[in-house]
C-alpha cells in the first residue's frame, strides 16, 4: 500500500492512497482524513485503506484522480517526532574526520541519534532556501520509516513490529555552522533546518524481498545538477538496522504513533576503504560532505563546492523492474528573501 498528502489548505493535508505505479490517487477522508489520522488508529484504518489500494489496481467502483508528485506534501507534513540516526558509521567516521574529530569506539556499539525539529517539513518539491551560501548547505539522502506506539525499553524485534511505513528523505545539513554548534556541547539545531521526504510511503509489504524487516536492500540514486552522484545501497554497511535505531529512541521514553525515525546519511564502503565517486566506477555518496572527506585524504584538500543557489538535486529509490517506488525528491537550492528585522 502506498500512501501520499496532498496539500490543501490546512496544515496537514489530506490523505490518498496511491496506486502503485504512482500515477492515481483515491481520497480515504470518509476513512481517515490525515495521515496522522491514520497511525492514530492504524488497527482499524489499514485493513480499509488497503482495499481501497486493492481497488485502485483492479479498477474495481474505486475513483481515482491524477496523481501529481508535485501537488505531495511530505507524507507527514508535521510530526510529533522525527529522530535521525547515524546507522552507517563509515559516514560518520568520515564526516568526523573532515571537521578533525576523533570517533569514539562506542560508536559502532550504540546509535548516534539527534532529535530533528519536526513542527514542519517541507515538501519534496519545495525549495531549499538559505541566507546565505557560507553557511555550507548539504543534501543528506537518507531512508526513513513512521511508527505505530513503540513501549518504552522496546526490544529490537518489536521495534521492527512497529515499522507502519518507509520513505526515502533528504536531511538538509549546513555543513557550515555544524562545528561551531556542536562545540557547545548541545547539539545540532541551527545546521539542521527543514527536512524533505519522499512524495508517497508505503508499508514494508510494498517492498517484498528487498526489506528484511529492517533494513532496504536497494541502492538509493541520489543526482546533483542533473548528474549522477551517488547509487549507494541502503541494505549494505548499515551498522544498526531500524529495530535498533527505533529501540534506542524508546531506551526511555514511548514513542507515539507518528514517529519519524532516519537511518542518516547512506554510506557504502569500498574493499574496506571509503567509496568511490560515481564517475570513477563507485557507488558515490549521498552527501556532499563525505566526497569532500575522500579528496582531503587524497589531495590534501576539498575540491568539491557545497550546494549554491541554482544547483538542483534529485533523490529517488526504484525497484528491480526500474519503477520508482517513493517518486522523487526534487529540490533547488534559493536565496531566502525573508526581512531579518521586525
Amino acid at each position: 500500500m502506498k500512501l501520499a498528502t496532498l496539500k490543501d489548505s490546512t496544515r496537514d493535508g489530506r490523505l490518498v492512497v496511491v496506486s502503485r505505479d504512482l500515477t492515481r490517487c483515491s481520497e480515504v477522508g470518509h476513512i481517515a482524513r490525515t495521515l496522522q489520522a491514520a497511525l492514530d488508529d492504524w488497527e482499524h484504518v489499514a485493513p480499509r485503506l488497503r482495499l481501497i489500494a486493492e481497488g485502485i489496481e483492479t479498477g474495481w467502483a474505486q475513483p481515482t484522480i491524477r496523481f501529481h508528485e508535485h501537488d505531495a506534501a511530505s507524507p507527514l507534513p508535521r510530526a510529533y517526532q522525527w529522530a535521525d540516526g547515524s546507522a552507517y558509521v563509515n559516514h560518520v567516521e568520515l564526516v568526523r574526520k573532515a571537521r578533525g574529530a576523533e570517533m569514539p569506539a562506542s560508536f559502532w556499539t550504540d546509535p548516534l541519534m539527534y532529535q530533528g525539529g519536526s513542527d514542519s517539513f517541507l515538501a519534496p518539491r519545495d525549495p531549499i532556501l538559505m541566507a546565505d551560501e557560507a553557511y555550507g548547505i548539504d543534501m543528506e539522502g537518507e531512508v526513513a520509516v513512521i511508527t505505530g506506539d513503540v513501549a518504552m525499553g522496546a526490544s529490537p524485534e518489536a521495534a521492527r513490529g512497529a515499522i507502519r511505513l518507509v520513505m526515502l528523505v533528504n536531511d538538509v545539513s549546513l555543513r557550515g555552522l555544524i562545528p561551531d554548534e556542536l562545540a557547545k556541547g548541545f547539539g545540532f539545531f541551527q545546521s539542521k533546518p527543514a527536512s524533505a521526504f519522499s512524495p508517497v510511503a508505503v508499508t514494508p509489504d510494498e517492498l517484498a524481498e528487498a526489506w528484511d524487516g529492517g533494513k532496504l536492500h536497494l541502492p538509493l540514486l541520489v543526482s546533483l545538477n542533473g548528474k549522477p552522484f551517488g547509487r549507494a545501497n541502503a541494505g549494505i554497511d548499515m551498522t544498526f538496522d531500524f529495530g535498533q535505531l527505533i529501540a534506542h529512541a524508546a531506551k526511555t521514553r514511548h514513542l507515539v504513533a507518528g514517529t519519524i525515525i532516519g537511518s542518516g546519511t547512506v554510506s557504502n564502503k569500498l574493499d574496506g576503504g571509503p567509496g568511490r565517486p560515481v564517475d570513477a566506477g563507485g557507488d558515490g555518496y549521498s552527501c556532499i560532505a563525505e566526497l569532500r572527506m575522500i579528496e582531503t585524504i587524497e589531495s590534501g584538500a576539498p575540491k568539491t563546492p557545497f550546494m549554491r543557489f541554482g544547483d538542483q538535486l534529485r533523490i529517488e529509490m526504484k525497484d528491480h523492474a526500474g519503477h520508482s517506488i517513493f517518486g522523487a525528491i526534487e529540490q533547488t537550492v534559493g536565496r531566502y528573501e525573508g526581512a531579518a528585522g521586525g
